[in-house]
């Protein structure tokens, strides 16, 4: 089993800023893909980072340039640290790993979600 466990969310006003984490552990031998995605109030789940083993990243159009996504692969650990942040930005934040497990089989797993809220 693989567990994922965030951090970092909050109230922050318009402008400001965050830093999420999201460690993975367990019985895992590599976390290949690491993302964020978020989930607003009435809206699907959406793509917001990703992250690749070797440090390619992508990002969705609307957080490009504010938005930073970052890995510590010795710590099976992601980050996002989101500047400029606009009330649109308010959602519930979710972790995703797809790791390689110890007995080499692929995993996909999903945080308990950390919820972020834009408001002055």
């Amino acid at each position: 089993q693989v567990q994922l466990v965030e951090s970092g969310g909050g109230l922050v006003q318009p402008g400001g800023s965050l830093r999420l984490s999201c460690a993975a552990s367990g019985s895992i031998f590599r976390a290949n893909t690491m993302a964020w995605y978020r989930q607003a109030p009435g809206k699907q789940r959406e793509l917001v980072a990703s992250i690749i083993i070797t440090g390619s990243t992508h990002y969705a159009d609307s957080v490009k340039g504010r938005f930073t996504i970052s890995r510590d692969n010795a710590k099976n650990t992601v980050y996002l640290q989101m500047n400029s942040l606009a009330p649109e930005d308010t959602a519930v934040y979710y972790c995703n790993v797809v790791a390689t497990t110890t007995s080499f089989r692929f995993l996909e797993v999903w945080g308990q979600g950390t919820l972020v809220t834009v408001s002055s």
